[in-house]
């Protein structure tokens, strides 16, 4: 959102710094000044516990790059190096394996937030889509580093989730087989895997930091969206976001902070396979083969294709619909607070995905299979049946004509329960003064 530089170097230096490199004013100007809008609630804090998580990682991730070993044979017992023998190298391992989950908690309510109040609509597509970009590009590197510690869950996955480009076999014969070869460096996962996945889980993150960067310029251009969904259309209705939000935020992220250190200093294995204290043993396959947490709703839909190719289809599209959700849409109103038809199949939406990811715990038979080929209809329906329908037959409800409407309204909704007046949630009587 752009707004008028206030600011003034308060030195000669600063002046001199301001006139050939302004990154004072910059940082003042986006992270001090930036206009915000004054109804924002606590799901808009993710963004900055994002930024937190990515890094945690990333700081972590370079001190454990320092003891680990990229061999196949030296892989696993570098690992328990670092927990044994390197000064706090526990911490560090643990700080690094639970953030990976905690990163992964907070973008997915950081998406679901973002589609119930409508943050794709325009003018903030490429915001959105730079969001998916950024969820792949963590998808592939928390892959590449669940192959390092090299135990049996580490091997075993990596074997079956790079065995999926074989699927292309069967649209030009030998294309998938050659590829996996050219993925393994080899005919089978090998040392040449290992190093080229370590080296890529190394690259990736500062790739992330890089498309996080243009996330951040995309949402200043054109303002936070906000729970109305409705733009900013005077001063008043906005405030500076420090200090406001900053030390909201920051709040938001002490109380994460203590949900993280709880899992890495009571329960730091609770999110992970205990196969994966067992050394990599490609002679002994796993009774159960099963990613992280997070990669479950994606491996649900994969094994409720029962065509291989149409598998990997289906869970890499499970992705690709993400990036035209601002088209799919046909609703000229962003925030679900007003679409009393599409809330129902929104939370039901996030039912399934929940359900997915249970089910992609499960053995693929029975139940647990036909639960998951319903659940994969209803994923893909939502975005391109139930989207585009319902914006086209629904009957918003009647939305304040601005954010100052909203607060007012909410203001004496409250104002009037505290006073045992009228209930919350009906209309009030215009405040006397």
């Amino acid at each position: 959102m752009a707004h008028k530089s206030n600011y003034v170097p308060h030195s000669a230096f600063e002046k001199w710094l301001d006139e050939r490199l302004p990154v004072v004013r910059l940082m003042k100007d986006q992270f001090i000044d930036f206009p915000t809008p004054r109804n924002l609630n606590y799901w808009w804090t993710f963004g900055g516990i994002l930024i937190f998580c990515l890094i945690a990682q990333i700081m972590t991730g370079v001190v454990l790059a320092m003891h680990y070993v990229a061999n196949e044979a030296l892989a696993f017992q570098s690992i328990e190096h670092i927990m044994r023998n390197v000064n706090w190298g526990w911490l560090i391992r643990y700080t690094h394996a639970v953030g990976a989950s905690m990163f992964f908690a907070a973008a997915y309510l950081h998406m679901f937030r973002g589609l119930y109040y409508g943050s794709y609509k325009a003018p903030r597509e490429i915001l959105w889509i730079l969001g998916v970009v950024i969820l792949l590009l963590m998808i592939a590197t928390s892959f590449m580093g669940y192959s390092l510690p090299w135990g049996q869950m580490s091997f075993w996955a990596v074997t079956v989730i790079t065995n999926l480009f074989s699927s292309f076999d069967s649209v030009i014969p030998g294309l998938g087989t050659r590829i996996v070869q050219w993925v393994w460096g080899g005919f089978s996962v090998g040392n040449p895997t290992l190093n080229r996945l370590f080296s890529l889980h190394y690259l990736l993150p500062f790739m992330i930091a890089g498309v996080v960067a243009l996330h951040i310029w995309a949402l200043h251009v054109p303002g936070n969206n906000n729970p109305t969904g409705i733009d900013v259309k005077r001063s008043s209705e906005a405030l500076p976001f420090h200090p406001y939000y900053s030390i909201k935020d920051g709040f938001a992220l002490a109380v994460f902070a203590i949900v993280f250190a709880a899992f890495v200093f009571y329960a730091p294995n609770y999110l992970g396979h205990s196969d994966n204290y067992i050394p990599a043993d490609p002679l002994v396959t796993p009774t159960h083969i099963v990613p992280e947490w997070y990669f479950l709703p994606f491996y649900a839909i994969l094994r409720a294709i029962p065509s291989k190719l149409f598998g990997v289809v289906g869970m890499f599209g499970a992705i690709a619909v993400l990036f035209v959700v601002p088209w799919l849409d046909s609703s000229p109103v962003r925030s679900l607070r007003y679409r009393p038809l599409l809330k129902p199949f929104f939370w039901a939406f996030v039912a399934t995905c929940v359900v997915l990811g249970y089910l992609g715990a499960m053995p693929p038979e029975g139940i647990y299979l036909l639960s998951a080929r319903l659940a994969t209809f209803y994923y893909f329906a939502f975005f391109l049946v139930v989207l585009p329908v319902v914006g086209r037959v629904e009957t918003p409800t009647q939305m304040p004509g601005s954010i100052t409407e909203d607060i007012m309204s909410n203001e004496q909704r409250r104002r009037a329960a505290l006073e045992g007046g009228t209930p919350s949630g009906a209309p009030a009587a215009p405040e006397k003064r």
